[in-house]
């Protein structure tokens, strides 16, 4: 039985890493591992450039030699397998029970069967073993990116995909239920759909984020032709009716949004602004050269006034067709400084 002081830290809580991996299978990127390569790179060394540790996992020796000559000293570079880059997916979710720090590892199916790529269901494991933590397994489908914690008890999810019956089959209830075994959730707050053409069904971390205890953001409309307009409108108005687990009636911060885009085939594409990293001293937050940006880094910069805010581009993550499909929060797993550790 699960532990009810299991705690999983927001992602403002001070780090001891940040894992990620290298772009290593060609057929994942149409043919095309150089473009997403440089949207890592520009990412590690964001990172790196504020002092935080970062680890990149690198499979094959070509991905090895690769990431090494482009990351030079900006990260550490360790060999694993994996199928593709989305360890918020796929890696573990770092957790606190009874102050000591566990890996809590889920079952994957594929993002509902779509993308079934060998080692995709291991690499979670070999993060956990490379950091030293325990592991904790839990029977069911589960995505990182699927769930955003104020570290307090509260998730923001969507119904889209946790209840979306090519995951687990969940009625909301059980969803709820089974949060709160795993994670020692005490409140949900549901929001019902993602974006547009999100290979994920949905993902929380691509739409609302919490950034403080009681307060979360999202993405206004960014344009008239944009086509997530009534789906951003409506995140923003049930976040703003909702309470957290501590009864507070949540402080919602609108942020320009990136509007319409699409990518290299003319696809209309999940381009979003909320998938950024929270690191030690740095927000990285994913554009796309879209007239809002400059509003949103500058909202953002307000929104984290102890960090450093950077806009980093992400268009080789967020790819075309049955390529990528993310961007940096995707790709990123932190990993949080051990209780009682001074580093």
């Amino acid at each position: 039985m699960i532990s009810t002081a299991t705690v999983v830290p927001a992602e403002w809580a001070p780090q001891t890493a940040i894992w990620t991996a290298w772009p290593a299978d060609a057929s994942e990127w149409n043919g095309d591992l150089a473009t997403p390569r440089q949207d890592v790179v520009a990412l590690v060394k964001a990172l790196a450039d504020e002092g935080n540790r970062v680890r990149v996992l690198a499979n094959g020796r070509e991905a090895e030699e690769t990431a090494r000559a482009a990351l030079d000293r900006a990260a550490e570079i360790v060999p694993a397998k994996y199928g593709d880059i989305w360890l918020r997916d796929t890696g573990p979710i770092f957790a606190f029970r009874d102050g000591q720090r566990v890996a809590l590892r889920f079952r994957t199916n594929s993002w509902g069967g779509k993308y079934d790529l060998p080692d995709d269901a291991t690499v979670g494991d070999r993060v956990a073993e490379l950091s030293g933590t325990e592991i904790e397994r839990f029977d069911f489908v589960l995505e990182g990116g699927a769930v955003d914690h104020d570290g307090e008890g509260t998730v923001l999810a969507t119904k889209q995909t946790l209840l979306n019956p090519n995951r687990n089959g969940w009625t909301q209830a059980q969803a709820e239920a089974e949060l709160r075994r795993a994670f020692g959730t005490k409140k949900v707050i549901w929001v019902d759909e993602g974006l547009l053409a999100d290979h994920t069904d949905g993902h929380i971390d691509n739409i609302a984020r919490f950034v403080a205890p009681g307060r979360v953001v999202c993405q206004a409309a960014g344009g008239d032709d944009d086509p997530n307009a009534a789906i951003l409108d409506a995140i923003a108005a049930r976040l703003a009716e909702a309470t957290d687990a501590e009864g507070r009636k949540l402080d919602v911060v609108c942020i320009p949004g990136v509007g319409l885009y699409r990518n290299a085939l003319g696809e209309i594409s999940p381009a979003s602004h909320m998938n950024f990293i929270i690191a030690n001293g740095v927000v990285v937050v994913p554009v796309y050269g879209t007239p809002g940006e400059a509003a949103a880094l500058a909202a953002l910069g307000e929104v984290f006034p102890g960090r450093k805010v950077v806009g980093v581009p992400s268009r080789g993550l967020l790819g075309c067709g049955e390529a990528g499909g993310g961007s940096f929060h995707c790709i990123t797993q932190q990993e949080p400084v051990a209780q009682g550790s001074g580093t």
